[in-house]
């Protein structure tokens, strides 16, 4: 079990987005530059996300070079955006941060992006990686075998607002999990 300190001692140092997408290769900015200009959040998960009122750290294991993380992540950021006050979002390359990514492995592998969800006190919320339910649902359409996008291909429209609504929607879970926590309620008297 990962203490909360040792979360904030990873979560302190961690990257903005913009500042973790400039630690790329050129071609890798660029390919992560148009998937975040391709990403919609649609007016009421905007609404939705602006009523988080808990502050949620989020860290993100990632690679700048990972096709799942160009896609995905830029989703993370518009998340984020529309609530800045209560998402903290900060991201942190896998193979640097080893004493971090190899104790949140998924199905035995160090798979990007991982996402892990945090309390105001660094305690450990929730985990989500490497793909959400409708970006798994769209790859074994396309093939039953391992399948990793390329790090500059589209997504179909369709797929990436499925994956967008799955983000959004395991955000509003754990904002609500925040929200409703004895914990948290008892020390903001709500």
């Amino acid at each position: 079990m990962l203490t909360p300190e040792f979360y904030r001692a990873k979560f302190e140092p961690a990257l903005s987005y913009q500042a973790y997408v400039a630690t790329g290769k050129l071609e890798q900015q660029v390919n992560w530059n148009n998937a975040h200009a391709r990403v919609h959040l649609s007016d009421p998960q905007r609404a939705l996300i602006a009523g988080f009122t808990r502050r949620m750290p989020v860290l993100v294991i990632s690679g700048t070079w990972c096709g799942d993380c160009v896609q995905q992540c830029p989703m993370l950021d518009h998340i984020a955006r529309a609530n800045l006050k209560a998402i903290d979002l900060r991201f942190l390359d896998r193979d640097v941060n080893k004493d971090l990514s190899e104790r949140v492995t998924i199905c035995g592998g160090l798979r990007v992006p991982t996402v892990i969800f945090l309390n105001e006190d660094f305690e450990f919320a929730s985990i989500l990686g490497d793909r959400t339910l409708s970006r798994y649902r769209a790859i074994a359409m396309k093939t039953l075998g391992a399948a990793c996008a390329l790090p500059g291909a589209e997504v179909p429209v369709d797929e990436a607002a499925a994956t967008v609504a799955d983000w959004v929607g395991e955000f509003e879970r754990v904002s609500l999990m925040l929200r409703l926590s004895n914990k948290l309620r008892q020390r903001h008297e709500d």
